[in-house]
């Protein structure tokens, strides 16, 4: 007879939990080229910095995936190439040369 592989565990042992996101997660959005200055409203509370290494860094609090969607949504309605998307920890962004907002 077939022994039971779930015999002797409950439920926690076999699905991770699901983390509730209390606060907004902070991310990195680099896309390459400059952004011009007329799409700073359109994006909302977003930090636009202009590199010297000739692309864009956004930096923006998410409060949801569904928040962070949209605003690569709005990414590519630019035509800018997106080269990274990085989640990062209050306090510990790469800032930007010249900030747009």
């Amino acid at each position: 007879m077939a022994e039971d592989s779930t015999e002797g565990h409950d439920m926690s042992d076999t699905h991770p939990a699901i983390q509730v996101q209390d606060e907004p997660a902070l991310y990195e959005i680099r896309l390459k080229g400059h952004l011009a200055n007329r799409w700073v409203g359109w994006f909302g509370d977003v930090t636009i910095g202009l590199e010297e290494d000739g692309t864009t860094l956004l930096t923006c609090a998410v409060i949801d995936q569904a928040a962070l969607y949209g605003l690569l949504k709005k990414v590519r309605s630019l035509g800018l190439p997106l080269l990274s998307v990085n989640r990062v920890e209050a306090g510990k962004t790469d800032g930007g040369e010249e900030c747009l907002r």
